[in-house]
Protein backbone atom coordinates (compact mmCIF):
# COMPACT_ATOMS: atom_id res chain seq x y z
CA UNK A 1 0.00 0.00 0.00
CA UNK A 2 2.88 2.09 0.90
CA UNK A 3 4.30 1.91 -2.58
CA UNK A 4 1.22 2.20 -4.25
CA UNK A 5 0.98 5.85 -2.24
CA UNK A 6 4.20 6.43 -3.36
CA UNK A 7 3.95 6.23 -7.11
CA UNK A 8 0.36 7.98 -7.14
CA UNK A 9 2.48 10.52 -5.31
CA UNK A 10 4.93 10.91 -8.21
CA UNK A 11 2.25 10.88 -10.80
CA UNK A 12 0.66 13.46 -9.38
CA UNK A 13 3.96 15.65 -9.57
CA UNK A 14 4.65 14.73 -13.11
CA UNK A 15 0.90 15.80 -14.24
CA UNK A 16 1.03 18.89 -12.20
CA UNK A 17 4.04 19.79 -14.17
CA UNK A 18 2.84 22.11 -17.11
CA UNK A 19 3.92 20.16 -20.53
CA UNK A 20 2.17 19.44 -24.02
CA UNK A 21 -0.45 17.47 -22.98
CA UNK A 22 -1.38 19.63 -20.59
CA UNK A 23 -1.37 22.51 -23.03
CA UNK A 24 -3.21 20.81 -25.39
CA UNK A 25 -6.25 20.27 -23.29
CA UNK A 26 -5.81 23.26 -21.49
CA UNK A 27 -5.78 25.15 -25.70
CA UNK A 28 -8.38 22.67 -27.21
CA UNK A 29 -11.42 23.26 -23.95
CA UNK A 30 -10.63 26.61 -24.33
CA UNK A 31 -10.93 27.16 -28.28
CA UNK A 32 -13.22 24.37 -28.84
CA UNK A 33 -14.58 23.54 -25.90
CA UNK A 34 -14.40 21.02 -23.08
CA UNK A 35 -15.77 17.73 -24.66
CA UNK A 36 -13.02 18.38 -27.50
CA UNK A 37 -10.86 18.48 -24.70
CA UNK A 38 -11.65 15.66 -23.34
CA UNK A 39 -11.38 13.74 -26.79
CA UNK A 40 -7.84 15.32 -26.45
CA UNK A 41 -7.96 13.31 -23.18
CA UNK A 42 -8.94 9.96 -24.31
CA UNK A 43 -6.00 9.82 -27.42
CA UNK A 44 -3.67 10.83 -24.63
CA UNK A 45 -4.81 8.09 -22.04
CA UNK A 46 -4.62 5.54 -25.03
CA UNK A 47 -1.39 6.56 -25.61
CA UNK A 48 -0.14 6.52 -22.26
CA UNK A 49 -1.13 2.94 -22.23
CA UNK A 50 0.92 2.18 -25.65
CA UNK A 51 3.62 3.59 -24.16
CA UNK A 52 3.41 1.28 -21.17
CA UNK A 53 2.94 -1.85 -22.98
CA UNK A 54 5.94 -0.65 -25.68
CA UNK A 55 8.09 -0.48 -21.64
CA UNK A 56 7.05 -3.86 -20.89
CA UNK A 57 8.03 -5.13 -24.08
CA UNK A 58 11.50 -3.20 -23.76
CA UNK A 59 11.10 -0.89 -26.49
CA UNK A 60 12.97 1.57 -24.92
CA UNK A 61 16.18 -1.09 -24.80
CA UNK A 62 15.83 -0.01 -28.90
CA UNK A 63 16.43 3.30 -28.12
CA UNK A 64 19.15 2.96 -25.59
CA UNK A 65 21.19 0.33 -27.92
CA UNK A 66 20.35 2.63 -31.01
CA UNK A 67 19.91 6.22 -30.62
CA UNK A 68 18.85 7.05 -33.96
CA UNK A 69 15.61 5.63 -33.31
CA UNK A 70 14.96 7.81 -30.37
CA UNK A 71 16.24 10.95 -32.31
CA UNK A 72 13.94 10.07 -34.69
CA UNK A 73 11.23 9.95 -32.83
CA UNK A 74 12.03 13.21 -30.88
CA UNK A 75 12.33 15.12 -34.35
CA UNK A 76 8.99 13.81 -35.61
CA UNK A 77 7.24 14.66 -31.99
CA UNK A 78 9.28 18.10 -32.04
CA UNK A 79 7.37 18.91 -35.62
CA UNK A 80 4.14 17.91 -34.48
CA UNK A 81 4.46 20.31 -31.89
CA UNK A 82 5.48 23.02 -33.59
CA UNK A 83 2.55 21.89 -35.91
CA UNK A 84 -0.10 21.92 -33.05
CA UNK A 85 1.82 25.44 -32.34
CA UNK A 86 1.06 27.09 -35.88
CA UNK A 87 -2.62 25.99 -35.56
CA UNK A 88 -3.06 27.70 -32.49
CA UNK A 89 -1.46 30.74 -33.57
CA UNK A 90 -3.56 30.49 -37.22
CA UNK A 91 -7.02 30.16 -35.04
CA UNK A 92 -6.28 33.12 -33.05
CA UNK A 93 -5.68 35.31 -35.68
CA UNK A 94 -9.02 34.29 -37.89
CA UNK A 95 -11.14 35.43 -34.84
CA UNK A 96 -12.92 38.19 -36.04
CA UNK A 97 -12.96 41.57 -33.82
CA UNK A 98 -16.58 41.29 -33.48
CA UNK A 99 -17.96 39.20 -30.32
CA UNK A 100 -18.56 35.54 -30.46
CA UNK A 101 -21.03 33.26 -29.91
CA UNK A 102 -22.36 33.13 -26.50
CA UNK A 103 -20.51 29.99 -26.39
CA UNK A 104 -17.05 31.56 -26.52
CA UNK A 105 -15.59 28.62 -28.68
CA UNK A 106 -14.30 28.45 -32.21
CA UNK A 107 -16.31 25.31 -34.12
CA UNK A 108 -15.21 22.17 -33.39
CA UNK A 109 -12.54 20.46 -36.08
CA UNK A 110 -14.35 16.95 -34.27
CA UNK A 111 -13.99 14.80 -31.97
CA UNK A 112 -11.96 11.95 -34.01
CA UNK A 113 -9.46 14.65 -35.13
CA UNK A 114 -8.65 15.71 -31.42
CA UNK A 115 -8.58 12.24 -30.34
CA UNK A 116 -5.82 11.65 -32.96
CA UNK A 117 -4.30 14.95 -31.81
CA UNK A 118 -4.07 14.04 -28.58
CA UNK A 119 -3.03 10.22 -29.61
CA UNK A 120 0.19 11.66 -31.76
CA UNK A 121 1.24 14.06 -29.43
CA UNK A 122 2.19 11.44 -26.38
CA UNK A 123 2.90 9.07 -28.84
CA UNK A 124 5.36 10.83 -30.37
CA UNK A 125 7.15 11.80 -27.16
CA UNK A 126 9.60 9.00 -26.40
CA UNK A 127 10.16 10.75 -22.96
CA UNK A 128 6.80 8.86 -22.21
CA UNK A 129 8.45 5.89 -23.28
CA UNK A 130 11.41 6.68 -20.91
CA UNK A 131 9.42 7.35 -18.15
CA UNK A 132 7.08 4.58 -17.95
CA UNK A 133 10.40 1.86 -18.17
CA UNK A 134 11.88 3.87 -15.31
CA UNK A 135 9.35 4.12 -13.15
CA UNK A 136 7.40 1.15 -13.49
CA UNK A 137 10.05 -1.38 -12.70
CA UNK A 138 10.89 0.78 -9.56
CA UNK A 139 7.57 -0.15 -8.20
CA UNK A 140 7.88 -4.33 -9.21
CA UNK A 141 8.32 -6.33 -6.35
CA UNK A 142 9.75 -9.81 -8.38
CA UNK A 143 10.35 -11.98 -5.20
CA UNK A 144 5.95 -11.92 -5.33
CA UNK A 145 4.16 -13.57 -7.76
CA UNK A 146 1.91 -12.24 -10.54
CA UNK A 147 4.71 -10.00 -12.19
CA UNK A 148 2.25 -9.13 -15.03
CA UNK A 149 -0.90 -8.39 -12.67
CA UNK A 150 0.96 -5.87 -10.76
CA UNK A 151 2.71 -4.09 -14.05
CA UNK A 152 -1.26 -3.95 -15.14
CA UNK A 153 -2.57 -2.40 -11.98
CA UNK A 154 0.70 -0.05 -11.90
CA UNK A 155 -0.41 0.90 -15.74
CA UNK A 156 -3.99 1.21 -14.74
CA UNK A 157 -3.16 3.58 -12.23
CA UNK A 158 -1.21 5.80 -14.57
CA UNK A 159 -3.79 6.33 -17.08
CA UNK A 160 -6.51 6.77 -14.99
CA UNK A 161 -4.63 9.16 -12.89
CA UNK A 162 -3.54 11.08 -16.06
CA UNK A 163 -7.37 10.93 -17.52
CA UNK A 164 -8.78 12.15 -14.42
CA UNK A 165 -5.83 15.31 -14.18
CA UNK A 166 -6.47 15.80 -18.50
CA UNK A 167 -10.49 16.12 -17.54
CA UNK A 168 -9.79 18.77 -14.63
CA UNK A 169 -7.91 20.92 -17.36
CA UNK A 170 -10.74 20.23 -19.76
CA UNK A 171 -12.72 21.80 -17.17
CA UNK A 172 -10.44 24.46 -16.31
CA UNK A 173 -9.98 25.40 -19.83
CA UNK A 174 -13.56 25.92 -20.39
CA UNK A 175 -13.75 28.24 -17.24
CA UNK A 176 -11.31 30.21 -18.80
CA UNK A 177 -13.18 30.63 -21.84
CA UNK A 178 -16.07 31.58 -20.06
CA UNK A 179 -14.46 34.04 -18.11
CA UNK A 180 -13.86 35.85 -21.49
CA UNK A 181 -16.64 34.71 -23.28
CA UNK A 182 -17.76 37.36 -26.12
CA UNK A 183 -14.54 38.88 -26.59
CA UNK A 184 -12.47 38.07 -29.59
CA UNK A 185 -9.63 39.98 -28.27
CA UNK A 186 -8.79 37.73 -25.33
CA UNK A 187 -9.31 34.39 -27.20
CA UNK A 188 -6.87 35.60 -29.87
CA UNK A 189 -4.35 36.34 -26.86
CA UNK A 190 -5.09 32.64 -25.74
CA UNK A 191 -4.76 30.91 -28.93
CA UNK A 192 -1.42 33.05 -29.68
CA UNK A 193 -0.19 32.09 -25.97
CA UNK A 194 -1.29 28.15 -26.37
CA UNK A 195 0.40 28.17 -30.04
CA UNK A 196 3.88 30.16 -28.37
CA UNK A 197 4.33 27.70 -25.31
CA UNK A 198 3.77 24.31 -27.70
CA UNK A 199 6.08 26.02 -30.55
CA UNK A 200 8.34 26.85 -27.65
CA UNK A 201 8.53 23.11 -26.07
CA UNK A 202 8.81 21.60 -29.80
CA UNK A 203 12.06 23.83 -30.76
CA UNK A 204 13.09 22.77 -26.87
CA UNK A 205 12.59 18.42 -27.92
CA UNK A 206 13.98 19.59 -31.01
CA UNK A 207 17.27 21.14 -29.92
CA UNK A 208 17.54 18.97 -27.05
Amino acid sequence: MADLLLFLTALVAIYLTPGPDMLLVLGTSVSSGPRNAMAVAVGLAIARGCHVLLAAVGLATLFATHPWTYHTVRLLGAAYLLYLGWQFFRTGHSLPDQPQSAAGTLPSVGYLADFQRGLATNLLNPKSLIFCSVLLPQFIHPELSGIAGQFAILALILVLTGLVFDFTYAVLGRALSAATSGNARYHRVQNNLFGCLLTGIGLKVALG
